[in-house]
């Protein structure tokens, strides 16, 4: 049997524990649900067409080569602008909402900030929900190139999910290694592959497609052993080792996001001033492909509240133009000011998260959000648009 530990030779591919429950299903002919959750860059951004020439579908054209005779589905679990904390809160929705999934490719080393344990959080909560939500699950880290993450072969935002990564035993393909490497070897020209220094265009989408397939090809059928194959030991080994990932370790934090989730903004209890409304078309939407339904209103007299059950709660605002500062209390407490505007609400709405502190203990947690009348600014209004309710 190959061993696990070895990346055949490629710095970029850090295999750890490896897919073993995915090399064991060639032996069937069940379907396979493969998941991408991440960014702008999983989305498709960049690629002339997401649908063709992403590293996305270009990966799942693999699988399905791959897997011949079984059917294939993706999941596009990409939203542009979003962090992992954001994943771990989406991932039950926009992932797992029909059913467990095979494989699970993560990227986010791009939009993760500078907060070391938000990133923590973040990824470590998508981990340990989807083994407790899905246990056949396999995962893996890819990393995507970036300005930022061009200046030097492990940097900080990378590193941080690395520590995941190593902890949980997940595969990561470093595509951002790759890059910097060619780069500084002179086989690449850095904006020609991503002019806007974070979108790869179609040959940098199958640059990433090609590291990934590398590492597919290493992970489920290295030497081109199919598992019917192989010998009743190296099956008994594959077994064991899927069995044992479900065993979760102790988390690194306490207060990763595990347990996060969306509820539909129906679920908190809204003053009369508010209405449900769409964005109407021609009204600019950015990061954000799914519905716009949503409670607003311009009242700044407004409020509305909600009660979870959990470590934290937030709210998942649909910010844009004319958007104002809202501020909310928990559990009674003092209230506090959200202004979330930034230069991108000059164009468009887009989801923006507002996460409120995370708690030491899981209790009740009691939100109070109301208008302040106030505004940005640059906003030309005081509204406020309540996409989803956050839990975790």
């Amino acid at each position: 049997m190959r061993n696990q530990n070895s990346s055949g030779g490629n710095p970029s591919i850090t295999p750890r524990r490896g897919l073993p429950g995915m090399r064991s299903k060639l032996a069937g002919n069940a379907p396979l649900t493969a998941a991408f959750l991440g960014g702008s860059i999983t989305e498709g951004a960049g690629a002339s067409d997401a649908d063709t020439t992403s590293w996305r579908t270009l990966t799942g054209a693999y699988l399905q080569r791959l897997y011949a005779g079984h059917p294939v589905r993706c999941i596009n679990a990409g939203v542009g602008g979003t962090t992992s904390t954001f994943g771990a809160h989406r991932l039950q929705e926009h992932v797992l909402r029909e059913g467990p999934v095979d494989l699970l490719f993560v990227e986010f080393s791009v939009n993760d900030g500078e907060d070391r344990g938000e990133s923590i959080r973040g990824m470590e909560g998508i981990v340990r929900q989807c083994r407790r939500l899905s246990p056949e699950t396999e995962l893996i880290f890819v990393y995507t190139a970036a300005d930022k993450n061009l200046t030097g072969y492990k940097p900080f935002n990378i590193a941080v999910h690395e520590e995941v990564a190593d902890h949980y035993g997940i595969p990561s393909v470093d595509c951002a290694a790759k890059v910097y490497t060619m780069i500084h070897t002179g086989e690449l020209d850095w904006r020609r592959f991503a002019p806007d220094g974070y979108h790869p265009l179609d040959a940098g989408h199958a640059l990433y497609a090609g590291l990934v397939q590398e590492y597919l090809r290493q992970a489920i059928v290295p030497g081109g052993v199919q598992l019917e194959e192989a010998g009743a030991e190296e099956t008994a080994v594959l077994i064991k080792e899927a069995e044992e990932k479900a065993v979760l370790p102790a988390p690194l934090d306490s207060r990763n996001y595990e347990y996060g989730g969306l509820l539909e903004y129906s679920a908190a209890e809204y003053s009369a001033a508010f209405r449900i409304q769409e964005l109407q078309p021609g009204e600019p939407l950015m990061n954000w492909r799914f519905s716009t339904e949503h409670a607003h209103t311009n009242d700044p007299q407004a409020d509305f509240s909600f009660t979870v059950t959990g470590q934290c709660a937030g709210l998942v605002l649909l910010y844009g133009p004319d958007s104002g500062i809202v501020e909310y209390s928990l559990n009674g407490g003092p209230y506090a000011e959200i202004n979330l505007f930034d230069d991108w609400c000059l164009h468009a709405y887009r989801p923006i998260l507002a996460l409120f502190p995370v708690q030491a203990e899981r209790g009740v947690l009691q939100v109070t959000v109301r208008n302040t009348g106030h505004k940005d600014s640059r906003s030309t209004g005081t509204g406020l648009r309540v996409l989803k309710l956050l839990y975790n």
